[in-house]
């Protein structure tokens, strides 16, 4: 494939290559490219020769900043979901391939990795982040919810871990990322590329060989109050018990509540605590629902148009506090 390709893949010793190219624009994500990672995956499967896949982004700034929610908007607002529709419908299904791929696949994660790379990076038996990654899921910022099977991992993180950073959008670096459950091997950027290199020669069993001590988990301390908070019934509960909590931990998760959709965080909450009962391909198919009821809400259009159109960050949310959350509006958007 060419140097302009947006995913160049190619057979290197021991391993298939999968570099998602769009250094950019943070390497996110488009139905193009979603395509060409599922095709790849496929033939590398089939290829004896092929022991184990390797993912990697362009440049080093990000892994893949997530999908391109400006053009999901536009096809929101269009009328016509089509695109919208082949766009998750794809992305998901590919989720599901690498969660279930019969070879070791292994993301290289340096930069960010957030919404859509953290889909085509933690559904796989291994993931290495090093001291610059970043993981988020921040999309209750624009009314929309943690898919590519959010859903069903977040709630899976330790105690309420996942639950808390889904809602609030908040950020898990370097090492944190491996203690959070995001990241399977932690390794420095400096030794990142011999990393790469050892597994093409010698297979998975090079992540034993380069993995590095882990420094304390920054989190630890306040795991407890975190799942006392975040185990509530209701968003209102879960405000409420943050705001007599002390800390910077506490304030964050407030400052967050007060930024990002109050109808987000609802439905959001909802389908974590359904999901929870789930297998991962019936939280993917939930999701795929859900995002035909999330997105006619106003918050969606106004929120990308907030965060990545106009870039004011200044979104006017529907409704604009906790306290107005229409709980019946919320039941309606659950199949």
């Amino acid at each position: 494939m060419s140097d302009e390709a947006t995913v160049i893949t190619r057979r290197d010793g021991r391993v298939g290559r999968i570099l998602l190219n769009r250094p950019r624009v943070l390497n996110t994500l488009t139905l193009d490219m979603v395509r060409a990672m599922t095709k790849a995956l496929i033939d590398f499967r089939e290829d004896p020769l092929v022991h184990a896949v390797v993912v990697e982004g362009a440049g080093d700034r990000a892994f893949c900043a997530g999908g391109d929610i400006r053009a999901l908007r536009d096809g929101q607002l269009s009328g016509d979901r089509t695109g919208v529709e082949q766009f998750f419908g794809e992305e998901y299904d590919l989720n599901y391939l690498i969660a279930g791929y019969n070879k070791p696949y292994v993301a290289l994660i340096d930069g960010i990795c957030m919404g859509g790379g953290i889909g085509v990076s933690v559904h796989g038996a291994y993931r290495v982040a090093t001291e610059h990654a970043m993981f988020a899921m921040p999309e209750t910022a624009i009314g929309f919810f943690p898919d590519i099977g959010g859903t069903f991992f977040l709630p899976r993180l330790p105690g309420q871990l996942g639950v808390y950073l889904g809602l609030t959008g908040l950020r898990t670096t370097g090492a944190d990322s491996v203690h959070a459950g995001f990241a399977t091997h932690f390794v420095s950027r400096a030794r990142l590329s011999a990393l790469s290199a050892a597994l093409a020669e010698t297979g998975v069993s090079a992540l034993g060989r380069f993995a590095e001590p882990l420094p304390a988990f920054s989190l630890e301390p306040h795991m407890a109050a975190i799942e006392r908070c975040c185990s509530a019934d209701t968003i209102g509960e879960i405000a409420a018990r943050l705001a007599a909590e002390t800390g910077d931990w506490a304030k964050a998760a407030l400052d967050a509540f007060h930024h990002v959709s109050p109808t987000a965080l609802a439905f959001t909450l909802e389908a974590f605590r359904r999901a929870s009962r789930m297998t991962l391909r019936t939280a993917l198919d939930a999701e795929i629902a859900l995002t035909r009821t999330t997105m006619a809400w106003p918050d969606f259009v106004e929120g990308v148009r907030a965060m990545v159109v106009d870039k004011d960050r200044q979104p006017k949310w529907t409704p604009a506090r906790i306290e107005d959350i229409d709980q019946s509006a919320i039941a309606a958007m659950f199949p």
